[in-house]
């Protein structure tokens, strides 16, 4: 995960895991083309390429005879030799060699056997054509020991194509077996284990070949682990083929068998002494690693019965529960969750294998219940600060965000850049929104009595908004912050809100008559002369006061802080009263400078706003104070379109008219504002006593229509913004007691068992709720009972299936008597009633029966 995902949820990237360690690109020491390149730059090897692979018959048998029988071999090794020793420079090298080429495309095939033996010999053993080899050999003019332009003998040609006949023969004539390729990287030995011959490896095995050729890289036993090939790993293993690497972080055959999951190679190396503690490359990944990354359980059960460390990290700090739960392997999470490997153990970036489990689609849901079973901590996060619910989210994993939620995920987890999981949900997963919705709904029931009893009891959950941090009202911040706020409208939401503010409210009582003792010293020092000797400490004490409690808000957020405008008016209030306290005591009635009038009006009308805003706080001030803001802010919008035009007017005013009014440019701009404002009397515009008001000019309706939804906001922010506070790491170290006294204080809730509160609806003396509250909750409920009878009609027991069983008795007794059709009337009236009372039965069990299934889900 990129840095720069984490400041923003508009530039965060789905997550993506990178799973393969380690691509097996070539499972072969030789390339095709390759090995054609180099025989074709052999002299005369594009014609023996093209010439021997037709050679067959009575054609060939005619050729090879006519070889045999010649007598010019001497001279033609001479040749040939001759030719190959004078390539010294790579000039003359491919000036010879097209000389050669060219002098071999009008040959015939005995011309080229006689004059270039090696390279028909290679060729040859390159094709598995046995009889020409044979010949080539029994003529003795072709060298064993010949090699392409890559440095491959004979035998290593003969090798890589498992053709034994052809090495037995060369073996024969005196091959070495041991003979390394000019990179010194395969010996002939390397080229059959790597076909998975086992006769041609036991055929170099018997001739003496070095089984641990290559140890220091990729010996033989390498190359036949790399192709599974059980046999052959067995006869190197027996020959003293050495299992383990001396190189440090060198891939073992250990690692390419746990990695391509092969669990026969796997047992013959640990039989064998292979060490599972190496690491390899710069993961420094073990065998259980690549084991569990390639997702075989069979495989890394061997490698833990071994003695594999099960919580062994790699460079990125990933264990092997990591790797199986990115490849998405159930049984190898199991087999490590049975050996006891920690569940939430982390890698380099903080994070758990549950973070990696809902990276995955398509058996992600499985993964992550497994996990959460083993105890996997579901809002651990990161160190970017992500959650799994993060994660979930951002890959547009709907089903995973469901089943953490149910699981209890915390919607309010916010990452280091301070986006919430909910944030995340709302923009990438909105189909998820409705579920919580649901949870909503279904943390109001009804318990014991019908709707219409006056003991009619009503639980609220309110389980399902406490995020289970230090506070209880981060839920209802993200719903704002989110874009979701109408959610707050939701009766278990406004109940919560409600109740929540009855405990919280005494702080904000304490803050007002603060402000309001603080109001009243500084007006009596300003106002009052003779006072200003006496409140001047008690002034100065608040002033600081009120500037600590804004450095202390300050230390919790700059952004937050900065961003709301109540906190630069309390500066203000602090920075005009220190201007003030700080102005000369024995000015009467502050007459020394015509300044200190305009900071001492300014101060105490700052601080009466200040006022104004705390009283504001209380709900049922809040509504005005709304709209005393909304105006001002209008107001200040207004200004802001139009102070150009202000500003010309007032200079022209200036200009034309010379009287006081206008006599100096900022008394004209003060004067052109308060008229534009409305000073002069334009009643004759818009109000007429013949004609109505066309157009509405006033927001204040819209205020209205939209105060309750603005209060619930208003009401969420502060009682979030207030436990923010309270729960300050930085009061951690005050007062023990106290500081328990207040935050128990604050808090509506206390789990396990004070998390619900029951209400009667139907009973007068109840007064805990609002009534219109306890209506909304009421409907809720009814509106929830009538979606269960219809969600029921699948039930054999409904009134359509009983209906449909009418009609069929009808159809029954409509051609028997009359006697009878009495007697059946009476009999099917009394099975309907019967069938109605087991209706009405079932719905009361299975009512009775989901509210012990939610209350059992929730407690758990």
């Amino acid at each position: 995960m990129e840095e720069d995902s984490i400041s923003s949820e508009y530039s965060s990237e789905p997550v993506i895991c990178h799973i393969k360690e380690r691509q097996i690109t070539n499972q072969q020491p030789w390339n095709t083309e390759e090995i054609i390149l180099a025989l074709s730059d052999l002299p005369a090897g594009k014609h023996a390429l093209s010439v021997i692979p037709t050679l067959h018959g009575d054609i060939l048998d005619k050729v090879l005879h006519e070889f045999l029988n010649t007598d010019d071999s001497k001279l033609s090794v001479n040749i040939q030799k001759t030719a190959t020793s004078s390539f010294s420079t790579g000039c003359i090298q491919n000036t010879l060699l097209n000389i050669e080429n060219e002098a071999a495309l009008n040959t015939t095939a005995l011309q080229l056997f006689l004059r270039w033996p090696n390279t028909c010999l290679l060729v040859s053993c390159y094709l598995g054509h046995v009889n020409v080899v044979k010949a080539l050999l029994k003529s003795k003019n072709a060298n064993i020991s010949a090699r392409d332009s890559d440095g491959r003998t004979p035998l290593h040609l003969a090798a890589c194509t498992a053709s034994l006949t052809i090495l037995e023969e060369l073996l024969q004539h005196g091959a070495n077996p041991c003979e390394w390729d000019f990179g010194k990287k395969y010996t002939p030995l390397h080229y059959a284990a790597a076909t998975g011959d086992l006769a041609c490896v036991k055929c170099l095995i018997k001739s003496q070949a070095d089984v641990n050729a290559g140890i220091h890289g990729k010996s033989p036993l390498y190359y036949a682990v790399l192709n599974n090939a059980a046999d052959c790993v067995k006869a190197l293993l027996e020959a003293g083929a050495s299992p383990n690497n001396p190189q440090v972080y060198t891939e073992t055959p250990l690692h390419v068998a746990a990695g391509l999951g092969s669990v026969m190679c796997t047992k013959l190396l640990l039989t064998y002494g292979a060490d599972v503690r190496f690491r390899f490359g710069s993961m420094k990944s073990t065998p259980l690693h690549l084991a569990a990354e390639e997702g075989s359980a069979e495989c890394t059960k061997l490698l833990l019965d071994a003695g594999a460390e099960c919580e062994a990290k790699n460079a990125r700090g990933q264990t092997p529960m990591h790797l199986a739960v990115l490849s998405q392997s159930m049984e190898t999470l199991d087999v490590l969750l049975n050996i006891g490997a920690k569940v939430n153990i982390e890698d380099n970036d903080g994070r758990t294998p549950l973070h990696a489990a809902v990276t995955k689609s398509a058996r992600g849901i499985e993964l992550v219940k497994i996990l959460l079973q083993a105890g996997a901590l579901v809002n651990k996060a990161d160190k970017f600060g992500y959650t799994p619910l993060h994660i979930a989210a951002l890959n547009e994993n709907s089903p995973t965000v469901i089943m953490l939620l149910s699981k209890g995920a915390d919607l309010t987890a916010r990452t280091k850049g301070g986006i919430s999981a909910l944030s995340f949900i709302v923009r990438r997963t909105p189909d998820v929104l409705p579920r919580f919705i649901s949870r909503l709904d279904q943390a109001i029931s009804l318990h014991d009595h019908e709707l219409g009893d006056v003991d009619c009891e009503l639980r609220l959950d309110f389980r399902p908004l406490v995020s289970g941090g230090r506070g209880e009202t981060n839920l209802m911040l993200c719903l704002v912050e989110s874009g979701q706020r109408h959610i707050l409208k939701h009766p278990l939401c406004e109940s919560f809100l409600y109740l929540k503010w009855l405990r919280i409210r005494k702080f904000f009582l304490l803050s007002l008559i603060f402000h309001s003792i603080f109001v009243a010293f500084f007006t009596a020092y300003i106002v009052v002369e003779k006072f200003r000797g006496i409140v001047f400490w008690p002034v100065l004490i608040f002033t600081i006061t009120i500037a600590g409690k804004e450095f202390f808000q300050m230390a919790h957020g700059m952004c937050s802080y900065i961003k709301r405008w109540e906190n630069w008016l309390q500066w203000s209030v602090v920075l005009l009263s220190s201007i003030v306290l700080n102005m000369p005591k024995h000015c009467p009635g502050w007459q020394c400078h015509g300044w200190q009038h305009h900071i001492a009006a300014v101060s105490i009308l700052l601080i009466w706003i200040v006022l104004m805003m705390v009283v504001g706080k209380f709900p049922m001030f809040g509504l005005y104070i709304q709209m005393f803001t909304q105006v001002s802010i209008n107001f200040f919008k207004f200004l802001g379109a139009y102070i150009f035009l202000i500003i010309g007017f007032s200079l022209g005013f200036n200009v034309l008219l010379k009287n006081d009014s206008f006599k100096y440019p900022l008394i004209a701009l003060l004067k052109s504002i308060v008229m534009m404002s409305g000073e002069l009397e334009f009643e004759d515009i818009f109000i007429s006593t013949e004609a109505p008001i066309e157009y509405s000019v006033s927001d204040i309706q819209e205020l209205r229509r939209c105060a309750g939804l603005d209060g619930l906001v208003r009401r969420a922010e502060l009682v979030a913004h207030l436990e923010h506070m309270l729960f300050s790491k930085f009061l951690d170290h005050a007062p023990n007691a106290i500081m328990k006294a207040c935050r128990r204080g604050a808090l509506l809730l206390h789990p396990p068992h004070y998390c619900a509160i029951y209400i009667r609806p139907n009973d007068p003396r109840e007064k805990r709720l609002p009534q219109e509250l306890i209506k909304a909750i009421y409907r809720l409920v009814i509106e929830k009972k009538h979606r269960n009878v219809k969600t029921k009609g699948t039930s054999i027991y409904n009134a359509y299936s009983i209906g449909m069983d009418t009609s069929r008795l009808n159809r029954l007794y409509s051609s028997t008597s009359s006697d009878n059709n009495q007697q059946l009337n009476e009999l099917a009236t009394e099975l309907k009633r019967c069938s109605f009372n087991i209706a009405t039965r079932l719905d009361r069990l299975t009512n009775k029966v989901e509210s012990i299934l939610r209350e059992s889900n929730n407690s758990i």
